[in-house]
Parts: C-alpha cells; sequence; structure tokens
C-alpha cells in the first residue's frame, strides 16, 4: 500500500514512545500512516482542521494516544465519521486511570474504540484489520501475524511439558 490510511496522532511528543508500537505494527503489516502531534488543549485549531479533514485525506481510522485528562480521541472522534481508537497513555499521578477513564467514557453517539494503557500495540492492529476489511491481502498478513503467534505459544507449551517449571523458569 503507497496511500497513507492510517492517522496517528497523540496530544505530546512524550507520547512518542508508547504511539510507537501502533506505528511499528502498521509498518509490519505494510500499512502507511502518517503521525503528527496534535494537542488537544494546546493546538485546538489544529486538532479540528486535522479531524475535520482527515476523511477528505483519503484517511480510513484515526488511533489518538494521550495521557491526564486525554481528550485528543474523543474530541477527535466528535468531528469525524472515520473509526478513533483511543490509546489512553500511562500518566506519573495515576497510572494512567485518568487516561482510560477519559477516553473510554464517551457519550451515546460519540463512540471511541479504547485499548488497555499503554496498548499502541493493539490499536496498530485493530487499525490494519479495520483497513484489512476491504483489503484481503492485508486481512491474509494479519492472519498469519495470528497465526505465528499461536504457534508460538503451542512451542512454549511443548517445552514447559518436556523441561517443567522449574528448568522452564530457569532458562527464561
Amino acid at each position: 500500500m503507497s496511500k497513507v490510511l492510517v492517522g496517528i496522532i497523540m496530544g505530546s511528543d512524550s507520547d512518542l514512545p508508547v504511539m510507537r508500537d501502533a506505528i511499528e505494527m502498521c509498518e509490519q503489516f505494510g500499512v502507511e500512516c502518517e503521525v503528527d502531534i496534535v494537542s488537544a488543549h494546546r493546538t485546538p485549531q489544529k486538532l479540528v482542521e486535522y479531524a475535520k479533514s482527515a476523511e477528505k485525506r483519503g484517511l480510513k481510522v484515526i488511533i489518538a494516544g494521550a495521557g491526564g485528562a486525554a481528550h485528543l480521541p474523543g474530541m477527535v472522534a466528535s468531528m469525524t465519521p472515520l473509526p478513533v481508537i483511543g490509546v489512553p497513555v500511562k500518566t506519573k499521578s495515576l497510572d494512567g486511570l485518568d487516561s482510560l477513564l477519559s477516553i473510554v467514557q464517551m457519550p451515546g453517539g460519540v463512540p471511541v474504540a479504547t485499548v488497555a494503557i499503554n496498548g499502541a500495540k493493539n490499536a496498530g492492529i485493530l487499525a490494519c484489520q479495520i483497513v484489512g476489511s476491504s483489503d484481503k491481502k492485508l486481512r491474509d498478513r494479519i492472519s498469519s501475524y495470528k497465526n505465528s503467534m499461536q504457534e508460538e505459544v503451542e512451542k512454549k507449551s511443548k517445552k514447559l511439558g518436556e523441561l517443567k517449571y522449574k528448568s522452564y523458569l530457569e532458562q527464561m
């Protein structure tokens, strides 16, 4: 794919280490994404322009990461018909619970799909699954990824059965 289909935004550059996981999942599946800093509180006009232009620019889904008050995902969702995935970013004061509650507690009519605190990897996978709903090749890559996870767990299970838990733990 050569067209940008996923927007990945965050409220601050301090969120980038978390949001990197979403970017890397999009890259792994070959889904082009754009990455930007869009603060709901410090750059509200940029937020409005970003959200309102996203569909016209060809995006299919937006991942928005935010910490603390975490208004970014909900505000974006209020201004675009595109699916929005919120990533609550862990905070120092409340370990991300404030972010999680701010993102997940949306009013009726303004849904934001919300992943776990610092769950940007799952946000990236979910975004690719949304894009893949109309792209068989992408769905096949996602299926292959999920199959490889299953194979990895089966190998670990076999190894645990052979070594027993104490020996297994020693090799970890």
